[in-house]
């Protein structure tokens, strides 16, 4: 089975009232067995209109990865998220090697 990845391109609107997110949701990863690729950083190249910070996780598969945004302790959190960003945020698999 194939790594799953999750990537976002968020735009942080209130980043004050997304603070509990911030706080949060970094256990709520490791916690399902995701670990952090990229949190932010210098970006060197984007096409489109980019939002200005990107996150990509890493899950052992896609199903570890659905378990962790369909937690109690994620769905507690994302509404900080969601009222206080903009963006998408996409659960997809890698590629099998």
């Amino acid at each position: 089975m194939a790594k799953a990845y999750v990537l976002g391109m968020l735009k942080i609107t209130d980043s004050k009232s997304m603070g509990p997110y911030l706080q949060a949701v970094e256990k709520t990863v490791t916690d399902h067995g995701g670990s952090y690729l990229v949190r932010g950083g210098r970006q060197h190249y984007t096409e489109g209109n980019p939002n200005p910070v990107a996150v990509v996780l890493e899950f052992p598969n896609s199903d570890s990865a659905i378990a962790w945004k369909n937690s109690d302790e994620y769905q507690n959190i994302l509404n900080f998220r969601l009222d206080n960003s903009e963006g998408p945020l996409i659960i997809c698999d890698g590629v099998e090697l």
